[in-house]
């Protein structure tokens, strides 16, 4: 059984070095460096979706604003949601939406949300997997094997092989996206998970290594040994490709979040406006994500926060 930790304890291992007072930034080439004290400090960490975003624009930022030295950290949408409700954090990113336990927990610091790109969550397997035929599964089905009703391949026209189900850490926004798409439930449970993993480059790495696995990423981590299949409804197959994406078909899209105590202000405020900048959302295309300065992206971002 994979070693399960409370929510509690794994926000608090992931903003400790917050409390410290001492900061790295990320460097090119996952370089960090310790950062002056007299430097004006940005303080960012939450969803490794959002992360290559911003870790991209932070750099280039920080060429053009000498003075300003910006700390980026990954740990989960849960972890950046609650360390800007702490005040810990001045941005915390976030692939999912604040629920409204959260809002009230951290009313004080009256959270605000800005979206930066627009994204999916597909379901996906090893590519042994893909390439025996499993190219698309049911919503029924992949929640039958995340419940463990459906343990072997072969019972979806698969492989005579066992499935090896990968979970994500509950705090995950990948997680809340994919269990509510499944279960109507961002906190699903799954029994038949085998294997918990945190990052996306993790649970990417773990998929890779097998070849009888299934699970859940962010499109912009499909590659070809850990690969996208279709969400089957009825006769229709739903590829998990950003062109269904743009046009509101694939049914698990999400939105990526910067989350701010309250309006961003003073340089926070500048490093925000500058990823919704048309040279900011160069980032979120180049990591693999849709930017939303289109008339029908921006369309679905109001349509998903009105829900």
């Amino acid at each position: 059984m994979p070693a399960r930790f409370s929510r509690k304890v794994i926000l608090g291992l992931a903003l400790v070095l917050f409390g410290t007072g001492v900061f790295l930034q990320i460097g090119p080439g996952g370089v960090t460096h310790a950062l002056a004290q007299d430097s004006t400090v940005i303080r960012i960490a939450g969803s490794t979706t959002v992360l290559p975003i911003v870790s991209r624009a932070a750099e280039q930022f920080q060429t053009r604003n000498s003075s300003v030295r910006i700390t980026v950290n990954a740990g989960g949408s849960g972890v950046g949601i609650h360390g800007t409700g702490t005040r810990r954090l001045d941005v915390g990113l976030a692939s999912r939406e604040i629920t409204s336990k959260e809002k009230n927990r951290y009313a004080s610091s009256r959270l605000n949300t800005t979206v930066i790109g627009r994204d999916a969550v597909a379901c996906v397997v090893s590519s042994e997997i893909f390439d025996s035929g499993v190219r698309s599964l049911s919503r029924q089905q992949i929640g039958d094997i995340y419940l463990g009703k459906i343990t072997n391949w072969k019972q979806v026209g698969g492989p005579d092989r066992k499935i090896i189900v990968i979970d994500k850490e509950a705090h995950r926004g990948t997680r809340h996206v994919f269990m509510k798409y499944l279960f109507g439930k961002s906190n699903a449970r799954a029994p038949g998970a085998r294997l918990v993993t945190g990052s996306n480059n993790e649970e990417q790495a773990k998929i890779a290594q097998s070849d009888s696995a299934i699970g859940m990423l962010s499109i912009a981590w499909i590659n070809n040994d850990v690969v996208g299949i279709g969400i089957r409804e009825g006769h229709q197959v739903i590829k998990p490709t950003l062109k269904n994406v743009r046009a509101g078909r694939f049914p698990i899209a999400r939105n990526l979040n910067l989350v701010t105590a309250g309006q961003p202000r003073g340089v926070v405020k500048q490093f925000v406006n500058y990823l919704l900048s048309k040279e900011g959302q160069v980032f979120v295309e180049v990591s693999g994500y849709i930017p939303i300065r289109s008339p029908q992206l921006m369309s679905q971002v109001a349509g998903s926060h009105s829900k």
